[in-house]
């Protein structure tokens, strides 16, 4: 599916759903990962993610154009377009948009893993953990005053 298709596909939707008019832009983005899709307050363009259609079918993909198509159509209305909101909520339970999309396979590797510095103080032998490196100099335990050691 191209960008010209998803516009076609978005504006047979708002047709359908809404009976307004979908006047703006929608286009894939590749750049977004964790969310589905993402509505732009500003110029009222919409962003959707290729892993929708991609990775999963498309009725997930109408499931999340709806969404932002809740978003769009509140908003230029007046309403609350926000998650939050029980105009939202409504809205989206009428016209059978997913509330959340679903995890994609970038989505679950972009976990990362801390990486800790281990410190031994000389004195009474404690081990603490930190996120960041300190100058073993400057600081000393708490508990018995002695300086500490890099342990990794």
């Amino acid at each position: 599916m191209n960008n010209q298709q998803l516009q076609k596909l978005t504006e047979k939707c708002s047709m359908e759903s809404f009976h307004r008019p979908f006047e703006h832009q929608i286009f894939f983005n590749s750049r977004l990962r964790t969310t589905g899709g993402r509505y732009h307050l500003n110029d009222q363009h919409i962003d959707i993610n290729p892993l929708m259609y991609t990775e999963f079918d498309l009725a997930n993909l109408k499931r999340v154009v709806l969404h932002e198509l809740c978003h769009y159509h509140l908003h230029l209305t007046g309403h609350d377009y926000r998650h939050r909101s029980t105009d939202f909520r409504q809205l989206l339970a009428k016209v059978g948009g997913s509330r959340y999309a679903p995890a994609t396979s970038k989505a679950k590797t972009r976990r990362s893993t801390h990486h800790y510095w281990y410190y031994q103080c000389t004195g009474c032998g404690i081990r603490i953990a930190r996120q960041r490196r300190f100058n073993t100099a400057r600081y000393v335990c708490r508990r018995c005053g002695h300086h500490f050691i890099l342990k990794n």
